[in-house]
């Protein structure tokens, strides 16, 4: 597997992990203001989805899939945002993260300014969701 010394997601795990397999981790992003956010990362440093093999574009797109749909299996967003960026770590990762009218950024990106002051109680609702989520996305990645 190829790693970089000078990239994030080749010297740490990028977040708590919650599944992993020989060439994918799903990890969960410490975010004050968006609990309910994951990031599928592959585990070998490599910056696009063409620099991998079919199979293995196959493999980390269903791996995206299985989060997603464990997202929705135990939360009732009102979107979910998938994106594949690597702008300011170009490590091969993708983004998954619910979305709900009343999060601080709605409809926005997560990344733009906020729209509103987050609620303290429902963060800490989501928050409590994360255990659950966290067993149901390892359940659907050992499945692939």
């Amino acid at each position: 597997m190829k790693t970089s010394t000078q990239c994030p997601f080749c010297t740490g795990d990028g977040g708590v992990v919650v599944a992993r397999t020989p060439k994918l981790r799903v990890v969960l992003v410490d975010d004050p203001d968006h609990p309910v956010y994951l990031r599928v990362i592959w585990n070998g440093h490599v910056k696009e989805m063409t620099d991998l093999a079919a199979p293995d574009r196959v493999r980390l797109l269903e791996a995206v899939f299985a989060v997603e749909t464990a997202l929705r299996e135990t939360l009732t967003p009102v979107k979910v945002n998938l994106a594949s960026l690597g702008n300011q770590v170009p490590h091969l990762h993708w983004h998954i993260v619910a979305r709900f009218a009343d999060d601080p950024h709605y409809p926005n990106p997560i990344w733009s300014a906020r729209q509103r002051e987050p609620d303290p109680a429902r963060l800490a609702a989501l928050r409590q969701t994360l255990p659950a989520l966290s067993a149901r996305v390892a359940e659907r990645v050992a499945r692939l």
